[in-house]
């Protein structure tokens, strides 16, 4: 396997924006690995090889217009990931704006680099409140997601979509936060203590940090986002470099038991 440049990942991952805005259905199922599955959001049933994704485009992409507001790239070994905005028109007279994460892992099929893994973080609660929110102006577009997920993903697909309503709660959050003050304070101590006796830290997915090289690198930093999607609280954090954090909690105990941070 060749060693990718981080320009060939961003236009690999550039493309799945591109063929959903031209609506090019058969363009964005292509751009996944035979084998590729999608989580969106995390925490929701996944969509595992081209059928499936071509479904999941059938409901979410193709009836919708998207348009991707970034405000951050950052590409770790073949993994891409994107901080960013969702605008979402589910109809002429709706809008949605919806803060997420998306996470490409990339694998090279016959040349090319393609789409293994999408995950997406996301709040599908805050999603629904704000569609709710408009009022009259939600019930056309509520219904024409309703009909596209009973007819694409049937009672079963559908219920594995609402399985994201499952997520990290505000408790974790709270855990979260209180985490990355101790870290960007130099507090080792109450850094330590939000930590399971187990807890990895890894630098992107594999290679390990201890505390006091995760406390010299967050120095000072500061967060900017915070979405939870699963078990997984995801951060966008700032300071000397930017960078996301996935915080892996219990979701029973009140405890971290893995944390990922990927920098710019």
């Amino acid at each position: 396997m060749t060693t990718p440049s981080r320009h060939e990942l961003l236009a690999a991952v550039e493309r799945s924006p591109q063929a959903a805005a031209s609506h090019d259905r058969a363009g964005w199922v292509g751009l996944f690995t035979s084998d590729g599955r999608i989580e969106d959001p995390v925490g929701s049933q996944p969509h595992v090889g081209h059928a499936q994704i071509g479904r999941f485009y059938d409901t979410f992409i193709g009836p919708r217009d998207i348009t991707f507001h970034r405000d951050v790239d950052i590409v770790v070994g073949p993994v891409v990931i994107r901080d960013l905005e969702l605008e979402v028109a589910m109809s002429s007279a709706v809008t949605m704006y919806i803060p997420a994460f998306l996470r490409y892992d990339l694998r090279e099929a016959n040349g090319e680099w393609r789409i293994a893994v999408l995950r997406a973080y996301w709040e599908l609660p805050a999603m629904m409140l704000q569609f709710l929110l408009t009022g009259s102006r939600a019930v056309s577009p509520a219904l024409q997601l309703s009909r596209s997920l009973l007819g694409n993903q049937g009672l079963r697909g559908t219920a594995g979509f609402m399985t994201g309503f499952r997520r990290a709660g505000t408790r974790h959050k709270k855990l979260v936060a209180t985490f990355l003050h101790s870290v960007a304070h130099h507090d080792k101590s109450a850094t330590c203590h939000a930590l399971s006796p187990t807890a990895a830290i890894t630098l992107g997915d594999n290679d390990p940090l201890d505390v006091a090289e995760l406390v010299e690198r967050l120095n000072g930093a500061s967060w900017t986002k915070m979405n939870s999607a699963g078990s997984t609280v995801a951060v966008s954090l700032a300071g000397h470099e930017r960078g996301i954090m996935f915080a892996d909690v219990a979701r029973r105990g009140n405890a971290i038991n893995r944390v990922r941070y990927f920098p710019s």
